[in-house]
């Protein structure tokens, strides 16, 4: 399809778009394509998609996290860069080497504490808003056995309190 064709194309996402069946020859060659019956394929049935949108499966990271990992992937890019110069310095023998050694250096100690920060910045965020409570198997086991515990309790008051109210006390057999 030349950029005259595709000027003049409908305007179709390209997810939308579908892809060409290998099998079959395109009406952009010149030769119609043909169904298993003979008869002319509909173009838009001669397509599938490139690809499908599926979910995430995880969900993304929060905007302090990102924005503190961008900054730490870029300040440990500027000290590779850094180290990379200052041994290229060190093997020419420049005057240039030592400056270049400290600065790598300090950079690896920023960028070291650029990583520290991601982290931190993470747990803090999961600390504050994204942390979902999930008790432990043990306790929750001790819940359960609390709430049977309490369960039992109401059912055998509920059995006295339904003798008394009969007057069953006196009675040795139920009429």
């Amino acid at each position: 399809m030349g950029t005259a064709e595709r000027r003049d194309a409908p305007e179709v996402s390209v997810a939308e778009r579908p892809a060409r069946i290998p099998d079959q020859v395109g009406p952009e060659r010149g030769i119609p394509a043909r169904t298993p019956g003979g008869a002319r394929a509909d173009r838009q049935s001669a397509y599938r998609p490139l690809w499908v949108e599926e979910p995430a499966r995880q969900r993304r990271m929060a905007d302090p996290v990102r924005t503190a990992a961008v900054r730490a992937v870029l300040i440990i890019a500027v000290t590779l860069i850094q180290a990379m110069v200052a041994f290229l310095c060190t093997l020419a023998g420049s005057w240039l080497a030592f400056p270049m050694v400290i600065s790598s250096v300090a950079s690896t100690v920023v960028a070291t504490w650029a990583v520290v920060d991601v982290w931190v910045t993470r747990q803090v965020w999961n600390q504050r808003y994204g942390v979902v409570s999930e008790p432990s198997s043990t306790a929750r086991q001790l819940r359960r056995e609390r709430r049977a515990a309490r369960r039992r309790e109401r059912a055998e008051r509920r059995v006295q309190a339904r003798i008394a109210r009969r007057g069953g006390a006196k009675r040795l057999s139920h009429p």
